[in-house]
């Protein structure tokens, strides 16, 4: 079927490969980082589908220059074509230290985190509290950059608060030091995830800039993917939350294919087994809750509350997968289905 000429142009836009410094992108659909989400599991199944780019969880700098086992977790890469580490800090000899470590354990791309509103990040001045103090922002940008010879990119919201917008002075002032792609979250720190983004006012840093620019916030599916990029003017689109259960949303908005319900079944039943390998028995079961009843909030036909308490508390692996496969292949497509 011929595609209208409106879509043919978006398609190849999503689609075209994307340069970062010596990195090239395959495609302009990202995954976000999400603390406690986008572990090495829920990337390899992003990154299979069809995702141009997955970004690990945000790794606290002076934690990961500790070498503890569950920081470094945080950095394998295994099955992924393009491998970025995001880190987060406030003092420069850490940030330098930990972009050293990730480039030592093979991450093509290191990504600095000037975005994340939780309150244990901002209370303890990283993330987006580093939006309040741009000069202080632009030491941790420079030792980064100075530390390693992979592109360095940069994560940010609008600014800490309305009154504040200031993403397009600190992304103005991260290219001049060397910072070879920024991601804009359409809102502010003080508004956390309430509301809409604001995909219009990510249009300001796009022309303070020269650098690939990347769009994230509220993209739920290919329409959302188009639109922020129209409105906002951007190189690329990341996908965050809405990937919640649905590790493959980044390559299906590439593709323009959804997902039936015996290959979500397979989908859950995959990165469910593979949380278990990566963690280990115990600590995988634990780990993979959440995503279980993420998959059951957005595609589960009809199931019930004993059948969703025994997925959830069952601790044979053999039966949980037995359980999700069963609960999962009822009905049909099922993956416009949302979560809360």
């Amino acid at each position: 079927m011929k595609l209208h000429t409106k879509q043919a142009k978006s398609w190849v836009e999503l689609a075209d490969a994307l340069h970062v410094g010596g990195v090239v992108l395959r495609n302009r659909v990202f995954l976000a980082p999400m603390s406690g989400v986008s572990d090495l599991p829920f990337r390899q199944l992003a990154w299979q589908a069809g995702a141009g780019m997955v970004v690990s969880e945000m790794v606290a700098s002076a934690e990961l220059c500790t070498r503890e086992r569950g920081n470094l977790l945080r950095l394998k890469g295994d099955g992924l074509g393009t491998h970025v580490v995001q880190i987060a800090g406030r003092e420069p000899r850490w940030m330098a230290e930990a972009a050293r470590i990730a480039e030592g354990e093979g991450a093509h791309i290191v990504d600095i985190n000037m975005g994340c509103p939780a309150r244990k990040v901002t209370g303890g001045l990283s993330g987006s509290a580093l939006m309040r103090d741009l000069d202080h922002a632009m030491t941790l940008i420079e030792a980064t950059i100075g530390a390693v010879d992979v592109p360095v990119t940069l994560k940010m919201r609008l600014g800490w608060d309305d009154a504040t917008i200031n993403a397009p002075e600190l992304a103005a002032r991260a290219e001049q030091a060397g910072v070879k792609m920024v991601t804009v979250h359409g809102r502010t720190r003080c508004q956390f995830y309430e509301g809409r983004a604001d995909w219009h006012a990510i249009r300001a840093v796009k022309e303070a800039i020269s650098i690939p620019l990347v769009a994230n916030g509220d993209v739920l599916n290919r329409g959302d993917a188009e639109a922020i990029l129209a409105a906002s003017g951007a190189d690329a689109v990341m996908v965050g939350r809405g990937s919640y259960g649905r590790p493959w949303l980044p390559g299906s908005i590439v593709n323009g294919k959804g997902a039936e319900s015996e290959i979500i079944a397979d989908y859950a039943v995959a990165h469910y087994e593979a949380m278990l390998a990566h963690y280990g028995e115990t600590t995988g079961s634990r780990h993979a809750r959440k995503h279980l009843g993420w998959y059951l909030d957005r595609h589960g036909f009809d199931i019930t509350a004993n059948e969703r308490g025994a997925i959830m508390t069952e601790t044979n692996p053999g039966y949980v997968s037995r359980l999700l496969c069963a609960a999962l292949s009822r009905g049909g497509s099922t993956d416009t289905k949302k979560v809360a």
